[in-house]
């Protein structure tokens, strides 16, 4: 949710020489709709769903895959996730989140809600962000982020 992981996630794979994976993209390919659009026609539901399933797809060796912020939250999903990949939680204010997304279309989770519903949504998530292998300050750029991750990654 705006913590810069498919940026820093497709820079650290570049980095790497690795394949990367942004896992919202490729449900939006899979559904051949935006997420937006599944929200709206279908359900959450039905993109979680997505989501679940082409998450087995995509944990591969020596990959890099940036994460839908709410995919960590289904217990099964956490379990493969911890399971099969090392995980890095890109720690960053939740001011600095809502200043990067409180005006972007296309996030059905913030449309229609306020900050404060917005920061309990990220309070709620946060427990099992914290749960991740690692843990960085986002705060920093992204460039730097990357290379914090790759150390991390072949350590």
């Amino acid at each position: 949710m705006g913590s810069g992981k498919t940026v820093v996630g497709a820079l650290a794979a570049q980095r790497a020489n690795a394949p990367f994976f942004d896992l919202d993209h490729l449900v939006e390919d899979k559904a051949g709709m935006s997420i937006a659009e599944i929200f709206a026609t279908h359900s959450e539901d039905a993109f979680r769903a997505f989501e679940k399933e082409t998450l087995t797809t995509v944990l591969k060796p020596d990959s890099v895959v940036a994460l839908g912020g709410g995919v960590v939250l289904d217990d099964d999903n956490w379990r493969l996730i911890s399971r099969n990949a090392m995980t890095v939680f890109l720690d960053v204010p939740f001011e600095t989140i809502w200043e990067r997304i409180r005006d972007l279309p296309g996030r059905p989770l913030i449309t229609s809600r306020t900050e404060p519903e917005v920061r309990a949504l990220y309070e709620a998530r946060r427990p099992r962000y914290e749960e991740a292998t690692h843990t960085v300050d986002g705060k920093q750029p992204a460039g730097a982020l990357a290379d914090e991750v790759l150390k991390l990654w072949s350590a």
